[in-house]
């Protein structure tokens, strides 16, 4: 058990970083957020990482006002790189959304471990680590060919603390730079010369080292806190879930959501078929857990679609009578056969080749929002189909809280047991038991009714329908 005191969860997403405060009885005393922004650097798109630190010291000097801080854990989105050198960024870390990384993308794909080996499907972008470090060294003015390579998790734990790190679920989240079944770098991180550049190895729940005397004085935190090595986003929500009641002895998925919607599932058997079967073109992959063990998984970027078809303000969670209008709205759209087809993210998602994406849809239409979370059931029904899904699912995150998402959602998977947590909060918990297994206790969860309307005649017809636009 760690000494007493009050533990502090970076976690810094894609959309949002957040930053949230646990008493020792695992109570949220305060939960802070900042929208991310892009920034440029040398004509290409990066990571704000200078304002999130602006942003981090604000925080870290609110939170040691409130209570005393023992610990700080950082999570991170899997798809964000570091490359250090004599204490310093060589170079501000690349949005993966930014296309120009994919200028030299043929040179490099034949490059590549095959998915079989890693687990790791051939994203657009950025979102293949790999790919990030290829264009850094053959595309940039500049030697990137030299310094350490660091997950976005463990940069931010090096940033407080000092000490360089890597990380399994980091290395693990579709990089094209780890072997999930070896547990080892990939052939192509060996060849390249970036196994033997990675930060020490280190496990998710290791402490790296205390709070730096300039960060102590920056914030008012001792020097005395801790600093973990940290984990990628959607397996903290995977370590939070399996660590709860309802979820044991169960074939067990996690949905976590939020810019990506994010499918997990842990298998009751200990065969590799659930693996074998992955489809590498329709965007399953392999995560790997806390323990290095290989996850199968599934996703989309659902919420940036929800955000491009009803805006990124859209309430989530309402009161109980907007909720029903919003049900109603939801059933009249399904009575009427009223869809939206994918298609606003290309080359991710079940479809990645979908060229249009709404049929009888208006964006102002007054049930726009209720359209988009059906629309969103669906296809998170499809993510789950192809990993296999079944028994029991936690849908987890910010859309855990969308009403007409869940009980669509649970309408259309009749045999499935699903469950959602009132607590907002399950990355963070899962962080919390980096620490603590007792304060990452998760709360309680709700078993989620059924949307009363038939959505099964409607997902035929919307899935012929998405056939006609989307070529696998």
């Amino acid at each position: 058990m760690m000494e007493a005191g009050w533990i502090v969860i970076l976690d810094v997403g894609k959309t949002l970083s957040k930053a949230s405060l646990w008493d020792e009885g695992g109570g949220c005393v305060a939960h802070r957020s900042r929208p991310n922004q892009r920034t440029n650097a040398h004509g290409s798109l990066t990571l704000d990482a200078a304002g999130i630190e602006r942003w981090l010291e604000g925080v870290l000097k609110e939170f040691a006002s409130l209570g005393p801080v023992r610990a700080i854990v950082p999570v991170a989105h899997g798809a964000g790189v570091a490359l250090l050198q004599n204490g310093h960024l060589l170079c501000a870390p690349i949005d993966y959304e930014w296309p120009g990384t994919g200028a030299d993308r043929a040179v490099y794909e034949v490059q590549r471990d095959p998915f079989v080996a890693t687990g790791s499907p051939a994203l657009p972008g950025g979102l293949n680590l790999g790919m990030q470090l290829h264009w850094l060294e053959t595309l940039r003015a500049g030697n990137y060919r030299t310094g350490q390579i660091v997950p976005w998790a463990q940069y931010w734990a090096w940033f407080l603390c000092g000490v360089t790190a890597s990380e399994v679920t980091s290395l693990g989240c579709h990089s094209d730079l780890w072997r999930p079944y070896e547990r080892a770098p990939s052939a192509l991180a060996v060849r390249r010369g970036w196994a033997e550049r990675l930060a020490p190895l280190k496990p998710a729940g290791a402490v790296l080292g205390r709070l730096t005397g300039a960060w102590a004085k920056r914030t008012g935190l001792s020097t005395r806190v801790d600093v973990y090595c940290g984990l990628h986003d959607s397996n903290a929500a995977l370590a939070a879930a399996r660590g709860h009641e309802a979820m044991q002895g169960h074939d067990a998925t996690v949905l976590s959501t939020g810019t990506w919607f994010v499918a997990m599932r842990s298998p009751l058997d200990s065969d590799t078929a659930h693996l074998s079967a992955l489809l590498e073109k329709r965007d399953c992959l392999v995560n790997v857990d806390v323990s290095g063990a290989p996850v199968p998984s599934s996703r989309f970027m659902g919420g940036r679609e929800l955000e491009m078809l009803i805006g990124a303000d859209t309430q989530l969670s309402a009161p109980p009578a907007a909720s029903v209008d919003l049900k109603a709205a939801a059933m009249r759209a399904v009575e009427r056969g009223t869809m939206s087809l994918p298609g606003l993210v290309p080359g991710v998602g079940p479809f990645p080749n979908a060229k249009r994406w709404s049929v009888n849809a208006r964006i102002n239409d007054p049930d726009a929002t209720a359209i988009a979370h059906v629309y969103a059931a669906l296809i998170a029904d499809v993510s789950l189909d192809l990993i296999g899904s079944r028994d029991t699912l936690l849908i987890d995150g910010r859309f855990s809280q969308a009403p007409v998402f869940v009980e669509a959602l649970a309408s259309l998977r009749p045999d499935t047991t699903v469950l959602i947590s009132q607590d907002a909060h399950g990355v963070a918990r899962g962080a919390l038991r980096m620490v603590d297994q007792n304060r990452g206790a998760s709360a309680a969860f709700d078993q989620v009714a059924p949307l009363p309307v038939d959505l099964l005649e409607y997902r035929a017809r919307w899935r012929e329908a998405v056939e006609r636009v989307h070529a696998v």
